[in-house]
């Protein structure tokens, strides 16, 4: 894609990632962009670079407004490779000696990345750099979601370059939000249940400090996906409320069985749960992908998991997506267990202690039903999900 003018003299220079299904673990069925914005002014600066492999065609979208080495400054918001990966390829075209500016840890981070070495300028939250007729203010963000995070507020355009932050994996040509339409958000859901979950509290801190500040913001351009610029607090306000995890009238039913035993189970529960008016949604894991099932649960109420017992334990499946799950800090939630087994049944415990850990409110000491469900388990599996239903109302 060429460069695009997003305000006057300011332009999206990123790259699409068509092809990648894959983002360390993250299913991007949708691709993904690797966001960086030239702002032409007295001094010209380049906000954010791309992945390595991507570098060149960064430079040439920038070659259609100016020739790369008339850039004076380079900003790196955020040093994951994803956006630093680009970066010594770019110094060497437009220049070594030019300063890159970043955060405290940011310069330690690049300078660990990079040891050949650039020249790095620190810079301190609250900064402000003089470009011509802008100004840029640089606001630490440290933790969301690396220590090295920072944003860069153009004062004058009322522009936030948000790195990580309110972004998506989401390729594609519509580079406004206004263009895609409502299925964006739940990509921005799908990022923020899989990669800001962990932060939310400091989230809602960074919200609140840059409420205090009045900060005016008529568009977002974060470093992956669309730029938000119709309704900058709608996406705020979803951080917000995502970041409380207060969750809705719902329930996640999230299994793997071996020969259909433990899925029966779950159908009888889910459909206990609906039965009291929640929603229920069963997930069978191989069926799904570790960072689906983690944007169904953000708004659920309650997390439900199912395992057969095999070997004495939980199903490696369902322990991939409790580790995963604990990683992410989940946070007022309800849990509860259950699975089918052959002879001796360990996974249900397993589980409770997992949910237990994270610190889920235990509804039920867990359900067990030996082999097959006859028409007596798969009451009581319905009984248990009526009993989940009841605690995710009792709660709201």
């Amino acid at each position: 894609m060429k460069a695009i003018e997003i305000a006057k003299n300011i332009y999206s220079v990123g790259v699409i990632d068509w092809n990648i299904r894959d983002f360390h673990g993250y299913s991007t069925e949708r691709g993904s962009s690797y966001n960086a914005y030239l702002i032409v002014d007295e001094k010209i600066v380049l906000i954010d670079t791309v992945k390595k492999e991507f570098t060149d065609q960064m430079l040439e979208n920038i070659s259609s407004v100016i020739d790369p080495k008339r850039i004076d400054i380079v900003i790196s918001n955020h040093t994951e490779m994803d956006h630093s990966g680009g970066l010594p390829r770019v110094m060497h075209y437009i220049g070594p000696d030019k300063p890159v500016y970043c955060s405290k840890m940011g310069f330690k981070n690049l300078s660990k990345h990079f040891p050949s070495g650039l020249n790095l300028r620190e810079v301190k939250n609250g900064e402000e750099l003089n470009i011509g007729k802008r100004t840029l203010t640089f606001l630490e963000t440290r933790m969301l979601h690396w220590p090295d995070s920072m944003f860069t507020y153009d004062k004058t355009d009322k522009i936030l370059f948000s790195s990580d932050a309110f972004g998506q994996h989401y390729a594609g040509f519509e580079i406004f939000d206004d263009k895609v339409g409502e299925e964006i958000m739940h990509h921005a859901k799908k990022y923020f249940a899989n990669i800001l979950l962990l932060y939310a509290p400091l989230i809602l801190k960074l919200v609140e400090k840059v409420t205090e500040m009045g900060l005016e913001i008529k568009m977002i351009c974060p470093d992956h996906g669309i730029i938000w610029r119709s309704d900058p607090s709608r996406i705020i306000n979803a951080y917000v409320e995502w970041s409380k995890q207060e969750g809705h009238k719902k329930a996640v039913v999230v299994y793997d069985t071996m020969w259909h035993s433990t899925e029966r189970m779950a159908e009888a529960i889910a459909e206990g749960i609906a039965s009291q008016g929640v929603e229920a949604r069963p997930i069978h894991i191989r069926s799904s992908d570790r960072s689906d099932i983690m944007t169904e649960a953000l708004n659920a109420k309650a997390i439900v998991f199912g395992s057969p017992t095999l070997n004495n334990t939980i199903f490696p499946t369902v322990a991939d997506v409790l580790t995963y799950m604990k990683g992410l800090k989940p946070k007022n939630k309800i849990g509860a267990a259950f699975g089918s087994y052959g002879w001796s049944g360990e996974a249900v415990a397993e589980m409770r202690g997992h949910l237990e850990n994270m610190g889920m409110e235990i509804v039920d000491p867990g359900l067990r039903i030996q082999y097959v469900p006859d028409e007596q388990g798969r009451a009581e599996a319905y009984e248990f999900g009526q009993k989940i239903g009841k605690a995710v109302i009792d709660a709201l």
